[in-house]
């Protein structure tokens, strides 16, 4: 019996590779893309739609010639689109993103009819954060809100607690729905009201916004945010549905960091009112 000699060996062994190879290069590839990061163990229920039974906070806003104010606006479109709470602008003539080295630049505005939401309009601007109002909502998940508190750099983290209506009584009187927010953690150092951070962007795990932040309750250690009932309707058509997730997941860990490279690139900016 003659066994194979070593050079044969080497070329049945090459063939064999080249089969192999044309045979994985013609198979469809139909893999699914990377998983998203775990959902936090303490993350429950999915967050139910909006019914008659939720619970309700009151806020009086009283009827006063408008005082300026500071705040923080997020963009949502590269070509010059943000949004804001409305309380923040409403009223002022002259609203401006403070871009840095004494400057701002002026913004038109467009005031939503139906919650405390405004949006911004700039002959260009950064790039967007992403909004989603239709990724599932669970009691539990954190939020983070990088903005102004206070008119200084400054970022809160939150974990959902559920829905509530907003009662706004006086001047814009309406009933909003909201979510409500407990704070876990803020910026340290950072003490006494959140002023300021109001049209912040609440932001989920990837980097998307979810709600707007409109008000607080300091007593209660909570904040409230616009629903996506209302912030859906309010950008509809103002953003591309396949603007980028941020690098990296946002955690405990690192949003303090995401939050100062947000307004390092001016994707969370400052409001302002300025003088006639």
């Amino acid at each position: 019996m003659n066994l194979p000699r070593p050079a044969d060996l080497l070329l049945y062994a090459g063939a064999g590779s080249l089969l192999v190879f044309a045979s994985l290069a013609q198979r469809e590839n139909a893999d699914a893309p990377p998983a998203p990061p775990p959902p936090d163990a303490i993350e429950g229920a999915l967050l139910g739609p909006i019914t008659p039974f939720d619970p309700s906070i009151t806020v009086v806003a009283p009827d006063i010639p408008f005082q300026p104010a500071s705040g923080t606006a997020f963009s949502i479109a590269g070509d010059g689109r943000w949004l804001t709470a409305k309380h923040v602008v409403e009223g002022c003539r002259r609203p401006a993103l403070v871009v840095g080295g004494g400057r701002a630049v002026a913004a038109d505005v467009r005031l939503s009819p139906r919650a405390d939401i405004a949006l911004l309009i700039t002959a260009g601007g950064p790039p967007a954060l992403p909004v989603t109002t239709v990724a599932p909502l669970r009691v539990g998940q954190r939020a983070f809100h990088p903005g102004f508190p206070q008119g200084s750099a400054g970022e809160v983290a939150s974990r959902l607690l559920g829905r509530e209506v907003l009662h706004v009584r006086g001047r814009g009187s309406r009933d909003e729905p909201v979510l409500a927010w407990a704070e876990v953690g803020r910026t340290e150092g950072l003490d006494g009201t959140l002023a300021g951070l109001s049209g912040a962007p609440a932001m989920d795990r990837r980097g998307r916004v979810v709600g707007v932040t409109i008000a607080e309750a300091p007593r209660r250690g909570r904040i409230y945010t616009t629903s996506p009932d209302t912030l859906g309707p309010a950008i509809r058509g103002e953003q591309s549905p396949d603007e980028p997730l941020l690098s990296e997941p946002v955690t405990t860990e690192n949003y303090g960091r995401v939050a100062d490279d947000l307004r390092r690139d001016l994707r969370v900016a400052q409001v302002v009112c300025l003088s006639a």
